[in-house]
């Protein structure tokens, strides 16, 4: 197989399958039932009556323990859903299960424990994912490099670009050159922070098809932000970014905006809230020097006035934070699933660990405080959740209700599913159209 993940029709096609429905996910899971039963299924009174009752007991224990110590650490900043409890407790069951049949079986029976282990892990594996819908494929599990990927310095920095008039949307002047590839591509850059110091690690940049071209419109920038844990590429590995963007682009003579997704937390399980703090200055990373690399290394629209920001979960808290927090920088928003204020797990905890219990502090960036003293006529934000999201649901409504009365132009959008990437890509592409003609792409 090559490194763009293309090889046989097989492979590509178990790469390119959906890990969420569909034939692949089915499969494991009836093998997985069926290793399980493999697991359980044995013959004794002593089996039954003890060594069965032991195992499902010790793995509810061990997972009611880890819960616990999960709700007093609080890595994250919402409870887990009880799916995953559950699901976890069949994993922890099946390697007892495993243990137990090891020291007291045939050999041909522990020949088998370790596959049948295997397979319950995958459908394990399987369910979680499903719960947030974060790798959609096989291909995105195993972190298969892109076909669309690149190097972003084989791509001209400078050259001649379409400008439209004054208040005229890019689309009006642009004809796309013969050769346009119909597809945009996507290349892995550092984002250093010399004003911030904030310690992030690579991000990534989708460049639509009209900027692979010369002559180039000059295209506005959003900036996407993923949720935590994570990593800023899940945008294109959980959220399919570039298939939304391709499509976009297919529909608009390759037009689409250049789209930068930073990290913003620094590592998969920290949580700077998008603050500038003793976690570190996030906020100012997001608007200082992602903004100031932009402009050094790629030819985009220089007006801040056609600049977004977006996010998904902490992503779109961020955008929140960063549309009420500086304004002139990000005066467009896209909130998907985010919560109404930055939190570890409570305010009490969240003020002690930003700013050292100074509740005043807290107040004077926490975005809903912000929006109550303070008026936004110029911005304008999309705030979209699940339908079925009953956590993040209703601090949606509260932010949509906050914004409008601080008189900025807000959206909200409702989509079908709960807390998960495929209502943020869902997100995405039902808001990208408003997103474009705020952002002078194209006419509303």
């Amino acid at each position: 197989m090559s490194a763009t993940g293309k090889g046989s029709p097989v492979a590509t096609w178990l790469l390119e399958s959906s890990l969420v429905f569909g034939p692949v996910p089915t499969t494991i899971t009836v093998l997985g039932a069926l290793a399980m039963a493999f697991l359980l299924v044995r013959r004794g009174r002593r089996w039954w009556r003890w060594v069965v009752p032991a195992c499902v007991g010790g793995a509810l224990l061990a997972v009611a323990a880890a819960d616990a110590v999960l709700a007093i650490w609080q890595p994250f900043p919402d409870a887990l859903p009880i799916r995953i409890l559950v699901w976890a407790a069949v994993m922890l069951l099946a390697i007892v299960l495993a243990v137990a049949n090891w020291w007291s079986a045939p050999w041909w029976r522990r020949a088998a424990t370790v596959p049948a282990v295997l397979l319950v892990l995958a459908v394990v594996g399987v369910k979680i994912n499903a719960v947030y819908e974060y790798r959609p494929t096989l291909g995105a599990v195993l972190g298969v490099p892109a076909a669309n990927e690149i190097d972003l310095g084989a791509v001209a920095r400078n050259g001649p670009v379409v400008t439209p008039g004054p208040g005229e949307p890019v689309s009006r002047v642009w004809r796309p050159p013969p050769g346009m590839p119909p597809t945009g591509k996507v290349a892995l850059v550092d984002i250093p922070a010399p004003v911030s110091g904030f310690a992030a690690r690579p991000a990534s940049v989708y460049l639509p098809p009209a900027y692979l071209v010369s002559p180039r419109p000059l295209l506005p920038v959003l900036v996407l932000v993923a949720g935590q844990p994570g990593v800023p590429q899940d945008w294109l590995l959980a959220g399919r970014m570039a298939g939304v963007l391709d499509r976009f682009a297919a529909r608009h003579a390759g037009l689409a905006p250049i789209v930068v997704m930073p990290d913003a937390t620094g590592s998969s399980l920290a949580n700077p809230l998008c603050l500038d703090s003793r976690l570190g200055n996030a906020e100012t990373y997001l608007a200082d020097d992602v903004p100031a690399w932009v402009a050094a290394h790629l030819q985009a629209d220089p007006d801040p006035r056609h600049r977004a920001i977006g996010g998904f979960s902490y992503g779109g808290t961020c955008a929140l934070q960063l549309a009420v927090r500086r304004p002139l920088v990000y005066p467009t928003f896209l909130d998907i699933s985010g919560q109404d204020e930055p939190s570890l797990g409570g305010r009490a905890k969240t003020v002690a660990a930003t700013y050292g219990g100074d509740d005043t502090r807290f107040r004077a960036v926490n975005p809903l405080d912000i929006l109550a003293g303070s008026r936004f006529p110029d911005s304008t934000g999309i705030v979209a959740v699940g339908r079925d999201d009953d956590v993040y649901g209703p601090q949606a409504a509260r932010v949509v209700a906050a914004v409008r009365r601080a008189g900025m132009q807000v959206e909200l959008l409702t989509l079908p599913g709960r807390h998960s990437w495929d209502v943020a890509t869902g997100a995405l592409e039902t808001a990208l159209p408003r997103l474009a003609a705020r952002m002078g792409l194209v006419d509303p």
